[in-house]
């Protein structure tokens, strides 16, 4: 197939575009920078200037391309974590999430587009009532990132009414998705809040670039939890995270004092949390993982 995937230079697209291309689809990605056109080129695909946030640039993109699927995979996720200042942090990627939406499913209704796939987050913001790991079934937390959980349901919604398929990726680790967060474990800057016990799910980068790839072949269509074998509490996953990379073991900081300091969001994450299952993907994508454990994953990538 011809598939045009919307953010190819970033984290996931990086590990996207090869399989793609392994698997004999022909991929056009896009960069919103041209520095960035070479790097594009040598994963194997066509590199395509874009600005997800224009929406002259992205019909004029997906027009030029005349792609059969559309992969949104636009973030804009950088630099040191700031989940203190959580929609701060996370202002231009929540546009992508809306507005981005929005002029990527504009673009594929005008030029008959069939298929459209996008990116979702499923870690640890599952609605918080009940056992402590969601189905598809389960909604999202309302409140737990702001105007990021507002981002989602909209991606969610207009997809899915789209007749897309919108995949919940867990928390990323892998190439370049977790530098910043290891390195603030090795400073002790990244502490266990409360008991730990709020859960989390994460994936490794080829893992979700894997699942990414069934769902386009399948056309899947719904919501699909792409996240490992294990959700687990931060006081398991955390320790384990800087034990691999030869740190000291995080401190615990009592919830009234980390409040203020890092925040209601990292609050909810440590304490509340509610991590996911992945069964409809393994059962519907005949998805496998290369990792179906952090613990594996951590190990391997910090070796």
């Amino acid at each position: 197939m011809r598939v045009f995937v919307a953010g190819g230079a970033g984290v996931l697209g990086r590990r996207l575009v090869p399989q793609l291309v392994a698997r004999g689809h022909q991929v056009m990605a896009t960069t919103t920078s041209s520095a960035k056109s070479g790097m594009v080129e040598r994963l194997g695909a066509e590199a395509i200037v874009m600005d997800g946030l224009d929406a002259g640039s992205v019909g004029e993109a997906v027009a030029k391309a005349r792609p059969d699927v559309i992969v949104h995979q636009m973030t804009a996720i950088s630099g040191k974590p700031d989940i203190k200042h959580f929609d701060r942090w996370f202002a231009t990627t929540n546009r992508l999430r809306t507005e981005g939406t929005d002029h990527l499913l504009a673009a594929a209704e005008a030029t008959g587009v069939s298929h459209f796939i996008a990116q979702g987050y499923a870690s640890w913001n599952g609605v918080r009532t009940g056992g402590w790991v969601k189905t598809e079934e389960d909604p999202l937390d309302p409140t737990s990132t702001g105007k990021g959980a507002k981002a989602l349901r909209h991606l969610e919604d207009a997809v899915v009414r789209a007749g897309g398929a919108v995949l919940r990726y867990g928390a990323f680790y892998g190439p370049g998705a977790t530098d910043d967060q290891v390195e603030l474990v090795r400073k002790r800057q990244y502490p266990v809040v409360g008991n730990g016990g709020g859960y989390s799910s994460w994936v490794h980068l080829d893992d979700a670039a894997g699942a990414t790839v069934l769902a386009v072949e399948h056309k899947a269509r719904g919501v699909f939890n792409i996240i490992d074998d294990e959700p687990a509490p931060a006081r398991e996953w955390l320790p384990y995270l800087a034990e691999c990379a030869g740190a000291k073991p995080p401190m615990r900081v009592p919830v009234w004092l980390a409040r203020p300091l890092a925040g209601q969001t990292a609050v909810t994450m440590m304490t509340e949390g509610r991590g996911f299952s992945n069964a409809k993907a393994k059962r519907e994508l005949g998805w496998q993982l290369r990792y179906p454990s952090w613990r594996q994953g951590f190990k391997e990538e910090l070796a």
